[in-house]
């Protein structure tokens, strides 16, 4: 093909560019009949000096054409060389998208966008947040901040709030992280091991603190300094001993550490601490039980009650193994024994400015009734009762009693009004008890008690969480191990309620590896949903929680909407969730219940 009917075709961004045909040749031509002409103009001019014979003209015309066409070749050649590659490259990158589209499927692509979305992060976190950590144990940490939090996510206080995120590298933890980091929250993360793996799979700006949950002692440091804990972690297997380790002994020692570690602040802040709890009783000597006293009644006066009297005892005593043991037995039927005393708290202190009773005892199983009595101190005859009921466990154990959950004797009196209250009664009842088995595998009487009296202290107001346990509904676990796993769920649940701290429990439904944000929630109480949800919004839950005071001391399920049979809806709330500024949360949990 020569130069003169050539048709070029060349791609931009993919476009094709026609060219017109004889376009090299005509720019050429025009070229050479200029020098033609400049030529001919300085012959004639010189004609007379130095004549050319016209066998030499045709010979330089033949040489200029010939080199014309050299280049015009060199020209096709190169031209012809990049659209061999330019096709190259289109065929090898269609042929890389089809084998990828054939590749596609739902769980690698989440995988795959996963891995994508972790790597883009970790440089986003090397660059915007934290230059660097050192966390090798012969060097000190050091941690500089240099751009603060994005402000679009920015959340007022979380600066100044350091989260311990317990499970830091599960499913759901992984993105509680990165959520809190974006909001300006200090992280800690505990990781049982430091490996290169683990410290790849979290931002560089998280301090990673090495321990196990099962291990008390090496979960003083991880608490040090932090606000709030966020526990993630789950039993990797359906082995009762892993199940009791993690997901109840765990949270038990985790929520002891961080009380240790607040008791440790308010006694240095010489009780001013908005941790502080203000002691109402601690039983250390036998003169600690100066001004308790103890009373027997029944709720039945008349001539049958007689009948069945088979008598009833108890007491009040410091043992020479230095305990205070309230015990007895009941015989009688609706026979019931109290110890009671007189409330006297210190000068300026009133039970309104607190939030419930926190009891430190060691029982045998048997549930008792506290009885608060209201009213005005110097007539007691205007007074009110309110009660409510605490169950113990065979050992030692805190539990937690807010003041909402009291209610009055009478339906007609008023609701508690802590301000006034001004005595303090534990009772016991045979009635209501639940059968345990003894040590030697013998049903007890359940007409005897045994109560180890440690301290009773008042629980501070609080506005906001400070333990979240991400928990679950048992939806999705095979069967053979489900009974198992909720065993463990719950005793871990339950031992956070009797901690002291606020909490908020939540309870998903089976966990999806998808975007968050896109679909309704479902948010009940009574474990009667089955509909799965993402992992990222379990996440975007347990952060505002934190901060919002219709989640403290709230246990609840959540799940996607999903459309139930007429008559039998079995959700609370639904509520969506169009972008990260929408608070779903408050609206949702308000409906319902506390300490559920």
């Amino acid at each position: 093909m020569s130069a003169a009917t050539f048709t070029h075709v060349a791609f931009t961004n993919n476009n094709p560019i026609w060219r017109k045909p004889n376009s090299i040749k005509s720019s050429t031509t025009t070229t050479t009949n200029c020098k033609y002409s400049t030529t001919s103009f300085v012959t004639r001019a010189t004609s007379s000096s130095n004549p050319e014979t016209d066998n030499e003209k045709k010979n330089k015309r033949k040489k200029k054409k010939v080199v014309i066409d050299n280049k015009e070749q060199k020209v096709q050649e190169t031209v012809e060389e990049k659209e061999r590659e330019q096709v190259q490259e289109l065929q090898s990158s269609s042929v890389s998208v089809i084998k990828r589209l054939d590749d596609v499927n739902p769980v690698g692509l989440g995988r795959r966008s996963r891995q994508v979305f972790d790597e883009v992060w970790r440089k986003f976190s090397g660059l915007g947040q934290i230059s660097r950590t050192i966390r090798s144990d012969d060097e000190s940490t050091l941690l500089i901040r240099e751009g603060g939090p994005m402000c679009e996510f920015a959340i007022p206080g979380a600066q100044n709030t350091t989260v311990l995120v317990v499970g830091a590298t599960s499913r759901v933890g992984r993105i509680v992280v990165r959520k809190l980091m974006l909001r300006g929250y200090t992280v800690k993360a505990l990781v049982r091991k430091a490996e290169p793996e683990v410290v790849d799979m979290l931002p560089r700006s998280v301090e990673l603190v090495t321990g196990d949950v099962g291990d008390p002692s090496s979960l003083k440091n991880a608490v040090q300094g932090c606000n709030k804990i966020i526990y993630c972690a789950t039993a990797r297997s359906s082995i009762t001993g892993d199940l009791i380790r993690v997901d109840h002994q765990g949270v038990y020692n985790l929520t002891k550490a961080l009380q240790d570690y607040n008791n440790k602040l308010a006694q240095q802040r010489a009780g001013k601490s908005s941790k502080s709890k203000l002691l109402i009783a601690k039983f250390k000597s036998e003169d600690s039980l100066n001004g308790w006293e103890v009373r027997q009644g029944t709720y039945f006066q008349d001539v049958v009650v007689s009948k069945y009297d088979g008598g009833m005892d108890a007491k009040f005593e410091f043992t020479e193994s230095g305990e205070a043991v309230f015990s007895g037995y009941v015989f009688t039927r609706g026979g019931y024994v109290d110890l009671s005393r007189k409330l006297s708290l210190p000068l300026g202190y009133t039970l309104d400015r607190y939030e419930g009773l926190v009891f430190s005892v060691g029982g045998n199983g048997r549930s008792y009734v506290v009885i608060l009595e209201a009213g005005p101190s110097a007539d007691t005859t205007q007074s009110k009762l309110y009660f409510s009921r605490i169950s113990t466990k065979a050992g030692f154990c805190r539990v937690r009693l807010p003041f909402s959950s009291f209610r009055p004797v009478k339906p007609d009196d008023p609701p508690l009004d802590p301000f006034l209250v001004h005595t303090l009664t534990i009772r016991f009842e045979p009635r209501r008890q639940r059968p345990i088995e003894g040590p030697t595998g013998t049903n007890q009487d359940l007409r005897s008690f045994q109560l180890i009296m440690e301290y009773i202290k008042a629980l501070p107001t609080g506005q906001e969480t400070d333990f979240v346990l991400v928990s679950c509904t048992g939806s999705g676990i095979e069967p053979t191990r489900r009974e198992q796993v909720l065993r463990a769920k719950r005793a871990g649940e339950d031992s956070l309620r009797r901690s002291g701290l606020g909490y908020t429990i939540i309870r998903p439904g089976p966990l999806m590896e998808e975007p968050g944000g896109q679909r309704a929630l479902i948010f009940d109480q009574g474990n009667r949903i089955s509909q799965g949800i993402s992992c990222a919004d379990v996440a975007d839950i347990c952060v505002k929680a934190l901060h919002d005071s219709t989640a403290r001391n709230k246990s609840f399920d959540v799940c996607y909407e999903y459309v139930a049979e007429p008559g039998k809806e079995l959700y609370e709330l639904v509520a969506h969730l169009p972008d990260k500024a929408n608070n779903y949360l408050t609206p949702a949990l308000s409906v319902l219940e506390k300490n559920t």
